[in-house]
């Protein structure tokens, strides 16, 4: 009964067909509540708890993980929308 909820949601948001809005939007929460959110827009970690805000002065030191975050937009997001696109859009 008594525990700790940690959750990490990955967001890929986008509205046009050539996916040039596309936006990576990774929210850790913890408690149910958010308390980092790392946005491709912005290119870096925004705490938005106390706690979060440590982490992501942490983070945002790592170079290399936030190269590889902003790749994400295309490795991840870019890559899943075309698949499904191709499955479930434009077969409507």
């Amino acid at each position: 009964a008594d525990g700790y909820y940690e959750y990490m949601m990955v967001e890929c948001v986008y509205s046009t067909s050539d996916y040039s809005d596309m936006v990576l939007l990774v929210s850790y929460s913890f408690n149910k509540i958010v308390d980092l959110q790392y946005n491709s827009t912005v290119g870096k970690y925004v705490g938005i708890t106390e706690d979060g805000v440590r982490q992501a002065e942490r983070l945002n030191k790592n170079q290399a993980d936030l190269q590889q975050q902003k790749a994400s937009v295309d490795t991840i997001c870019r890559h899943n929308a075309q698949n499904n696109d191709v499955a479930v859009r434009d077969k409507a």
